[in-house]
């Protein structure tokens, strides 16, 4: 931990501030949190984004926040900070700039490869920010008493609205926030703290008329400015979501093996934007633009070993190997047919009914009717029949459909 400023030293003690102390502690917590490798911090009320809960109540009535639960677990914890924790006078928001050194979208083109978002290249970024916060935190209580709780994305904390009532950005029309220095690349972690501190200025809305991160969105994730459909958007499919990808969005889905990038990369606002300084968030050489056919191969140990500390292990070998299937499909390279082929007996159903659609989009008609035939004898769980079902209908004999068909009905 960096050390105590001499400045403050007379703060120490679980006392009532006046106001020219609480100027001068906020000034050395802000200095404090500079030393231990935040980039940006702002404090604001627990009221502050009281205005936030018919918004986030309309994204849940409408059912925009897919099989994500959690979200809708106490949702009046998120809405008033001080519903989560009544003794919390001032709220402390940091972020952490995580700026990549090349722009994401280059990879794309490269459709063999796969798409990594920038902020799981490096290691989670979860661990490092919670050490940091409760570093800070300690000082906090040890330079001016009172008591803390720190979050990093772990509890029901609307982190992009406090961040920009404390003034660290605002929320784009993509929804999430935006820096005037580090444009779309913050990574952000709270202290909530009994002691009040001073406010600082909200940050207002400086995206104007510009919606190139709604144009840009490949499945129309945004119905409309400062409006998400998580249930479209590639990084809740390729992250959150536990089951197949919907048939409508694997088109657009590319060759984003995990998360997508597009809306935040897109933003004008990165002209200003650096590259970030923690080396342990910058990119792993072996994640930015992994062959999809080494991905493929990858078992659960060797999925566990390769994504080490990375945000990616959390949605396990299946999930996984299901996107990068997905991008194989998409690859236009006929080539990668065989890694595709090979998992067509993998234990997982998701990875199988995965292979069943990359194939079809890769292999010849009749190759392709004739692995259908076999399926339609060995296959018995029913959502890979479907796929195979699916994926047959006016391609194959009708004798081969029917066996399908049969197979289904059984």
């Amino acid at each position: 931990m960096a050390g105590r400023r001499a400045g403050v030293a007379h703060l120490r003690g679980p006392r009532l501030l006046n106001a020219s102390e609480s100027a001068d502690l906020k000034a050395a917590l802000k200095s404090e949190a500079r030393a231990l490798g935040f980039d940006c911090a702002g404090v604001t009320d627990p009221g502050a984004i009281a205005d936030i809960a018919k918004h986030f109540r309309d994204f849940l009535d409408a059912g925009a926040h897919g099989d994500m639960d959690w979200l809708a677990a106490h949702p009046e914890r998120r809405a008033d900070p001080r519903v989560l924790w009544p003794d919390v006078r001032s709220v402390i928001m940091l972020g952490v700039n995580y700026g990549p050194d090349e722009n994401p979208l280059v990879i794309l083109e490269q459709r063999t490869r796969g798409a990594i978002s920038v902020y799981a290249q490096g290691d989670d970024y979860h661990d490092l920010i919670k050490k940091r916060l409760k570093a800070l935190a300690r000082w906090l209580v040890a330079t001016a008493g009172g008591e803390v709780k720190v979050f990093v994305d772990t509890a029901a904390v609307m982190e992009k609205p406090l961040a920009q009532a404390a003034g660290l950005g605002w929320q784009g029309k993509h929804t999430n926030l935006v820096s005037r220095e580090f444009g779309s690349w913050l990574f952000l972690g709270a202290i909530f703290t009994t002691l009040d501190l001073p406010r600082d200025q909200a940050d207002g809305d400086h995206c104007g008329s510009c919606q190139a991160c709604l144009d840009i969105c490949p499945t129309l994730a945004f119905p409309a400015p400062y409006r998400l459909d998580a249930r479209r958007c590639i990084s809740y499919l390729t992250i959150e979501n536990k089951g197949p990808i919907p048939h409508e969005f694997r088109k657009a889905i590319g060759n984003r093996v995990y998360g997508c990038d597009d809306c935040l990369a897109v933003c004008p606002w990165n002209k200003f934007a650096r590259a970030g300084r923690e080396t342990k968030l910058a990119a792993r050489e072996e994640l930015r633009a992994p062959g999809l056919a080494e991905l493929a191969a990858l078992d659960d140990a060797a999925f566990r070993a390769r994504f080490t500390k990375s945000p990616v292990k959390r949605i396990g070998r299946d999930r996984f190997v299901r996107n990068v299937l997905i991008a194989i499909g998409n690859s236009n390279d006929n080539a990668l047919a065989g890694a595709a082929e090979r998992l067509l007996d993998d234990t997982s159903p998701l990875v199988r009914g995965a292979a069943v659609w990359a194939l079809s989009q890769l292999m010849e008609r009749e190759a392709f009717c004739e692995l259908a035939a076999k399926a339609g004898v060995t296959e018995v769980n029913e959502g890979v029949i479907e796929e195979w079902r699916l994926a047959s209908t006016g391609a194959c004999s009708s004798s081969e459909e029917r066996a399908l068909a049969r197979v289904s009905k059984d």
